[in-house]
């Protein structure tokens, strides 16, 4: 459920890439972008608004690994200001995917139940993948805890896709399709709380001064 930042001064600070995660990065960008193309065609052609707010999230999760690869070996507080665009991105795929569900309850529109299980079936196979791939990384700064939350959220995203799949079946009515586009809303609303407050916990950290003993004379000094 969706990623630039600069500060000059922090060369020496630059972390080692790892070639592993780089390659799992690459693997996710590819699939999202599949999956970005493949739900937004069905999502259209199917009437389902839960679908076509996946299909988003793909698209802003391709371009959230695609920045991720970018930033992989700048100094830290490069990093933690591009989760704060990360985090801003997964606020506005929220806002904006409530604000489709709206649009979809006022036209009445009942999607097809077929397409739907059968495209979320598809995403979640896709995100469980790319999820079990970043597992490992989960609880690393927090441009990579982003990219864990944004996979992880899809897949929640995917079973609710495929629930709101028989409840359209079952009852013949959109709500069920609605209330899911507007849970997965939220739940990218909340996403993009916890990785901004993490970023900018890791922002204030990094400002603070830091200082290191000096001697002068016998006496033991603090420089910043």
């Amino acid at each position: 459920m969706m990623s630039a930042c600069c500060n000059g001064g922090c060369s020496s600070d630059k972390p080692p890439v790892d070639p592993a995660y780089r390659r799992v990065l690459w693997i996710a960008l590819v699939l999202n972008a599949g999956m970005f193309v493949v739900e937004m065609l069905s999502g259209w052609n199917a009437g389902s608004a839960s679908l076509l707010a996946d299909a988003v999230d793909f698209f802003g999760d391709a371009a959230n690994y695609g920045v991720s690869l970018f930033v992989l070996g700048l100094a830290p507080v490069w990093r933690s200001r591009t989760a704060l665009v990360k985090g801003a991105m997964m606020g506005l795929y929220g806002a904006g995917v409530l604000a489709v569900t709206g649009w979809h309850v006022f036209s009445g529109t009942v999607p097809k139940a077929e397409t739907m299980g059968l495209i979320g079936m598809l995403a979640l196979v896709t995100n469980g993948f790319v999820a079990a791939l970043l597992y490992a990384y989960r609880n690393g700064d927090s441009n990579m805890r982003a990219v864990w939350l944004c996979t992880r959220n899809d897949a929640i995203g995917n079973v609710a896709v495929m629930l709101a799949a028989l409840g359209v079946f079952g009852t013949g009515t959109g709500w069920p399709d609605v209330v899911v586009a507007a849970f997965m809303g939220v739940l990218g609303l909340m996403g993009a709380r916890t990785v901004i407050l993490h970023a900018l916990t890791e922002l204030r950290s990094e400002a603070k001064p830091q200082y290191r003993p000096v001697k002068a004379r016998g006496v033991v000094l603090k420089r910043r």
